[in-house]
């Protein structure tokens, strides 16, 4: 897949054009909790991605290095995607989303604990999960 013309020199414009649907957030959210996800457990995400969108946001996602697809250590029929250190350098922007929707949505009791931990110390946050991601 050729990689799409970008629409200006805008950081910001540039960086949703990788990365800035509702589809790759959520792929890079998943990624974010739980470290490693196979296809399958993609489509098993609350928000019900068809198969079609998910297939194109990993092959953009992995075509600009935001993550990479490994071979499952128990099939090699199933890829195994993880976050790239330039996908994971996205958790600040992720935390600052969360931050940003507790303030004006209802937050889920058990999503209210890790958004204190995030609010308290964002520095130890992000670093406590690179180093937990980069393993």
């Amino acid at each position: 897949m050729a990689k799409a013309k970008k629409r200006s020199d805008c950081p910001v414009s540039c960086s949703l054009d990788i990365w800035g649907d509702k589809w790759s957030l959520l792929i890079i959210r998943d990624l974010l909790y739980a470290k490693e996800c196979t296809y399958g457990d993609f489509l098993k995400a609350a928000e019900g991605i068809a198969t079609n969108i998910l297939a194109a946001r990993l092959l953009v996602l992995e075509e600009n290095k935001i993550i990479e697809k490994l071979v499952h250590p128990d099939s090699k029929a199933k890829g195994l995607y993880r976050l790239t250190r330039k996908g994971i350098d996205l958790l600040p922007i992720m935390i600052e989303i969360n931050l940003w929707a507790e303030k004006y949505f209802p937050i889920p009791e058990d999503r209210k604990a890790l958004l204190q931990e995030m609010k308290k110390d964002k520095a130890g946050f992000i670093e406590a999960v690179t180093k937990e991601l980069e393993g």
